[in-house]
């Protein structure tokens, strides 16, 4: 840990406060301004989308203006953005609302990279660990978000519009702490893409397996997580008790980053992968035992703690699938995949919880899951196959 990592860990750590209260209040602000029922995640998936939406300028920006510069325009979009949706919560305006969460995509697209921008700030023997720390930083998200959201959600006479108003201080902190990281330049910033074209960059195995990894990971993570305070709000549980499991959720996401990179470095990535896959699957058999508290509780931290170790590991795995000269246009095509895999789910999670159910959704993740064992599978006889070869 070296003090510009640390500096990007409370980065990473803001990015999360920001996140996690966008899930614990965009659904219900939604539910309540939405016209029907189906549309209430549309907030959550205008968020998601406008980060797939973004992977594409981001990785320009990055390239033209390099890690810092985009990092900041990124933390003054979502400065803007959360006074907007404050206004829109105001308002009463749903419409505005999903433009403004569309438009703040462009900040979540940016904070993706923080794990990648990571990797800069160490040594190459340390960019496991690197990645583990940044990513650990969503601690400060698990803790502080949910509560947040709890505490100011009647600062105003609209529910839930301080909230918004919250999240551009949290912007303004995360902006001067951004301003004191002095990144390395990148290979070719401020020159034309160089290296390999991506669609050759993009058909390696490593590549497919690894962006399948986080693309479903989060993609199933998003899907419940998304529609557990509508779950729990039909469940007659109290928000009190939608913030606990959020926070037991987001600290299963992020306090295994302790461990993980040193887990990824002595298993390999795909073992701890697969890790993450039982984990996911763990989750869908306590979500179906019942609907209490505890069953949310436990279902959501199991998925947080699978979802770490598939992301990390996929991330992990990727780092090896491009050159320097490669990574901006590499990164954004893998965060390309995996926000628009969230945004089919964010809108899947509206749907499927207002019409056929919690239960009904957690059946559907199986599948998922079930493409994702097979390429897992197929990458590890690849790799042994490869092994086996003559040198």
């Amino acid at each position: 840990m070296n003090p510009r990592l640390a500096l990007l860990v409370l980065c990473q750590g803001l990015l999360m406060v920001n996140n996690v209260t966008f899930i614990a209040v965009n659904g219900l602000v939604g539910l309540a301004l939405a016209p029907v029922g189906w549309m209430a995640t549309l907030p959550i998936t205008g968020y998601v989308a406008g980060g797939a939406l973004a992977t594409g300028l981001v990785a320009r920006h990055q390239r033209r203006f390099g890690r810092r510069r985009t990092f900041q325009i990124g933390l003054l979009v979502a400065i803007a953005s959360a006074a907007v949706c404050a206004w829109a919560a105001i308002s009463r305006n749903f419409a505005l609302l999903v433009a403004a969460t569309v438009i703040a995509g462009y900040y979540n697209a940016n904070g993706s990279l923080y794990r990648f921008a990571s990797v800069e700030l160490v040594a190459p023997d340390y960019k496991e660990r690197a990645i583990s720390w940044v990513l650990a930083g969503g601690i400060l998200g698990a803790v502080v978000g949910p509560n947040l959201a709890q505490w100011s959600r009647a600062l105003l006479p609209q529910p839930f519009a301080g909230a918004y108003l919250v999240l551009c201080g949290v912007g303004l902190l995360s902006l001067a702490l951004m301003s004191c990281i002095r990144f390395p330049t990148l290979p070719g910033q401020g020159q034309a893409a160089a290296g390999r074209p991506l669609r050759e960059i993009v058909r390696q195995p490593l590549f497919i397996v690894a962006t399948a990894a986080c693309a479903i990971g989060y993609g199933i993570m998003n899907l419940l997580m998304a529609a557990t305070p509508i779950a729990m709000q039909q469940c007659s549980h109290p928000f009190a008790a939608t913030a606990l499991v959020l926070e037991w959720h987001v600290l299963g996401m992020f306090v295994p980053s302790f461990f993980t990179g040193r887990l990824v470095q002595r298993f390999g990535a795909l073992k701890v992968m697969g890790a993450g896959l039982a984990l996911n699957l763990g989750c869908i058999v306590f979500a179906l035992q019942g609907n209490d508290v505890m069953h949310f509780l436990g279902a959501l931290l199991t998925l947080g703690v699978g979802w770490n170790f598939l992301f990390i590991g996929g991330t992990s795995l990727a780092t090896s699938a491009w050159r320097p000269e490669e990574r901006t246009q590499a990164q954004g095509a893998l965060d390309f995949c995996v926000y628009a895999t969230m945004t089919l789910t964010s809108f899947a999670s509206g749907a499927l919880v207002t019409t056929g159910g919690w239960r009904a959704m957690n059946l559907g993740a199986l599948l998922p899951l079930a493409l994702l064992a097979a390429a897992l599978g197929w990458l590890a006889l690849r790799q042994q196959r490869e092994a086996a070869l003559p040198a």
